[in-house]
């Protein structure tokens, strides 16, 4: 099922991905934007990053070496994160972004698969299989950094570009209050999600083999 699971998600997020550009990138020369622009435009988006970190998960581990490819993203600690992050593009757009607009056509089909199977697949997988039990507290640290960087990166992007990504970080519109509301839950989210897997793999892990832990707790 693990195997499945992971097939699944590679095909469908690179599917979703692939898709994306494809439209998103006419869509956004003819709004205006170079071609260029309109690269730097598709990859600024939390979701599109999250979702390539994850099929870079897959491809490592589906590799006929196992971890031949993209070594750090086959790690277990870049495994959680990953897990930890695509959650949280699911919890955020169907909570607060799937209802600021209403994509048609292909547009659906990418925000429905990029926002919502892929994440499921990646999650069950981490679930079944990718969880070993040997994520540790100190690694939360290491996973902040990609929310907080991305919130810089997008932040300093919106005076250059004029856009945003998200239009909840939109300062130019929402004051800097709201956006600094806004980020601080997102942020917490983020870290509460964090929390939730470092348990549930230490938890997935002693429900996998019982004996073992049970064999350490008498000895000790």
């Amino acid at each position: 099922m693990a195997r499945l699971l992971q097939i699944a998600g590679l095909v469908i997020g690179l599917a979703g991905l692939v898709l994306q550009i494809c439209i998103t990138v006419p869509a956004s020369m003819e709004a205006g934007r170079s071609f260029v622009g309109s690269l730097v435009f598709y990859f600024s988006f939390f979701t599109i990053l999250t979702n390539i970190g994850a099929v870079l998960v897959h491809v490592s581990l589906l590799s006929r070496g196992g971890y031949a490819w993209f070594p750090a993203f086959a790690g277990p600690r870049t495994r959680a994160g990953v897990a930890v992050a695509i959650t949280l593009v699911f919890i955020v757009y169907a909570t607060v972004l799937a209802q600021l607009w209403q994509p048609q056509g292909l547009f659906l089909l990418c925000d429905v698969l990029l926002h919502y199977v892929t994440p499921v697949l990646f999650v069950l997988w981490w679930l079944v299989a990718g969880a070993d039990g040997s994520t540790r507290w100190r690694d939360i640290s290491w996973w902040m950094i990609y929310p907080v960087a991305y919130l810089a990166y997008a932040l300093a992007r919106a005076p250059i570009s004029g856009e945003v990504p998200y239009p909840f970080l939109d300062v130019a519109k929402n004051g800097a209050a709201s956006v600094a509301v806004s980020a601080l839950g997102i942020t917490g989210l983020f870290l509460a999600l964090c929390v939730v897997a470092v348990l549930a793999d230490h938890g997935i892990s002693r429900m996998r083999s019982p004996g073992v832990h049970q064999g350490t707790k008498t000895a000790s």
